[in-house]
């Protein structure tokens, strides 16, 4: 009783984190009446550009259904304002024996945007799925320039007004929930998500505060901020969106970033990230949901050892619960931060083994 009442008080610490940067909350009845959007035909990329092949390469032997798709495109409004507009883009096949199809959730990584996506969302439609993907904040149709994400965290660090590293789209990802569990297609007990990277972290918040994401997989995305801190592993991560680490040192009257600035961006841009919600504390709630963490054994931004105590906290979780088959960790063998096909694999592997019938 004392670790589900700890749990429920920890995602409600995290609701109210959550409301505190949010515009003028959009009803639920109105969040839930889409609107129309046609199909994004050259979707905005940023920074470095991402890797298509490895979405294409899986899988390798991809029947050709584009026509036997149904696809839709609109906005689900999460609250005022321009970022409160989410792009969806869901595939499903027009044609499909089942009343009501489990349904999972793609979110992408920096940089990129839900048409990146595509391969997968083809791939799990043409297999009985119903593939959803959005755009996070600042990314994709939400993003005006090809700096909008960067100039975002920035713009956090300076007014402190909104939350563009992993927190904004979480909320999203509630009001997605809130619009999933309404479809009369969608088997609500059976709604997965996914994503890699940032998408993996927004996966992981996502289904630590909503239990309506039953079956979770984070790829190169688990890691412990706090650990990296302590550690003086926090470069890598650090180096993957600088410029408002950059800002903050400026401000502070740093000559270079050091673990003061870092841990000080953390609590403006995304309070408790490196305390309270960090991953020891928030993966190990996601049980008894099957719950599927890969990593690459040397990624910088996701250091293996960061999150041994993550790993033995949701083991026991597990084990409390009698799910002992419900958690898995894949370490892959010399990968840094890349998702490779075989993560893929094992990613649908998993969604195949709990969601469908």
């Amino acid at each position: 009783m004392e670790s589900v009442e700890s749990a429920a008080n920890l995602r409600s610490q995290f609701h109210e984190v959550l409301r505190s940067r949010r515009s003028p909350i959009v009803s639920t009845l109105c969040a839930l009446q889409t609107l129309s959007a046609e199909p994004v035909v050259e979707p905005l990329f940023q920074g470095i550009p991402v890797d298509f092949e490895v979405m294409r390469s899986y899988p390798k032997a991809r029947i050709n259904v584009e026509e036997q798709l149904n696809e839709e495109n609109f906005y689900l409004p999460t609250e005022e304002g321009e970022q409160g507009r989410l792009p969806v883009l869901i595939l499903s096949m027009k044609e499909c024996t089942q009343s009501k199809r489990p349904a999972v959730v793609f979110v992408h990584p920096s940089n990129a945007n839900k048409e990146w996506l595509r391969p997968s969302l083809e791939d799990y439609a043409s297999r009985g799925y119903i593939a959803v993907a959005i755009d996070s904040r600042y990314h994709g149709e939400r993003a005006k320039t090809p700096t909008a994400y960067q100039d975002a965290l920035v713009s956090a660090w300076k007014r402190g007004d909104i939350m563009p590293f992993i927190y904004d789209t979480v909320w999203d990802l509630l009001k997605l929930a809130d619009y999933l569990t309404t479809r009369d297609d969608i088997d609500h007990s059976k709604i997965g998500i996914t994503g890699n990277s940032l998408g993996g972290m927004h996966a992981w918040f996502a289904a630590f505060v909503d239990t309506r994401y039953s079956v979770v997989v984070p790829i190169i995305a688990v890691q412990g901020f706090r650990w990296a801190i302590d550690n003086d592993q926090w470069h890598a991560r650090v180096d993957s969106i600088k410029p408002v680490f950059e800002e903050a040192r400026i401000d502070l009257g740093k000559e270079t970033i050091d673990k003061e600035v870092v841990e000080k961006v953390w609590n403006r841009i995304a309070p408790g990230l490196a305390s309270e919600f960090d991953s020891p504390y928030t993966v190990p709630i996601i049980a008894p949901r099957p719950l599927l963490i890969i990593n690459g054994e040397d990624d910088p931004r996701c250091p293996v050892e960061g999150i041994d105590v993550t790993i033995s906290k949701t083991r026991k979780a597990f084990e409390d619960a009698q799910c002992f088959n419900h958690f898995k960790v894949i370490i892959e063998a010399g990968i840094g931060h890349d998702v490779t096909s075989s993560m893929l694999k094992e990613a649908s592997d998993w969604f195949d083994n709990f969601l469908k019938p």
